[in-house]
């Protein structure tokens, strides 16, 4: 009992050798994983892609627009879940009412585990990518427009201006939106924990929901509490890498 000093015993590093020849640990590991390098740029790429397009001269009542991808980054995810439950329903989901036009057979896709992960990816993308894409259009809006005018009088075209002006004057922007989205992603809980409880068969088990299930639902806090400082120091590894090749890009 955490409520008696008494009952309280040092135990060394025993939780971390449980942790690491935990085979449940490592599958988390990995899940996390493939959540931080398949959600975390495709995140930033739609971000950005929204951020353009709305920042442009293409697209008219931007308030408007801006208003509606943003609601779902303040949507409760209960609220959220419920619609995206519907959508991915393997029976009567709107995404296999699509697929059958096409001549798919429907797919389960919060109970395959070759699905699952992808399925929680796109909710967790549509639900956060709103809140980068605020930044990105900032960070748009603070690039002089002299410099695209130069460019072309120079006779740059859209595509050369986007790399060499563009790309180049986000940098600080995009790492900055890098480094919170691969943090998001290693954190990533209410998703899985919401829509599938980290299955099936753990196919989307998150370090911070195995976190979660080993302090309160099975009160191992140790355990937990070693989880949670492995998560701190391969984010802060992550984070560290990301400043590296950004310093590098900018030498180069």
């Amino acid at each position: 009992s955490l409520g008696n000093i008494q009952y309280v015993r040092f135990v060394g590093f025993r939780n971390y050798l449980q942790l690491f020849n935990d085979p449940l640990f490592w599958q988390a590991l990995q899940n996390t994983l493939y959540f931080v390098l398949v959600g975390g740029p495709l995140s930033v790429v739609v971000s950005l892609g929204a951020a353009l397009l709305l920042n442009s001269k293409l697209v008219r009542f931007k308030s408007f627009f801006r208003a509606i991808y943003f609601a779902p980054v303040v949507t409760t995810l209960v609220a959220v879940a419920v619609v995206w439950r519907f959508v991915y329903h393997p029976r009567f989901g709107l995404l296999n009412y699509f697929l059958g036009f096409l001549g798919i057979n429907p797919i389960d896709w919060l109970g395959d585990p070759t699905y699952a992960m992808p399925a929680i990816i796109l909710l967790a993308v549509w639900k956060n990518f709103g809140y980068n894409m605020i930044i990105f259009i900032a960070g748009l809006q603070n690039i002089p427009e002299e410099l695209y005018e130069a460019a072309r009088i120079d006779g740059a075209n859209a595509r050369q201006q986007f790399l060499h002006i563009t790309i180049p004057m986000l940098a600080p922007t995009t790492l900055f939106i890098s480094i919170i989205t691969m943090i998001g992603y290693f954190q990533l809980f209410a998703e899985p924990y919401v829509m599938t409880q980290g299955g099936p068969l753990n196919s989307t088990l998150s370090i911070v929901l195995l976190m979660y299930q080993q302090g309160f639902r099975w009160w191992n806090m140790g355990y937990s509490a070693s989880l949670a400082f492995v998560l701190f120091v391969i984010i802060l590894i992550g984070s560290l890498i990301q400043f590296k090749l950004q310093k590098r890009g900018e030498v180069a």
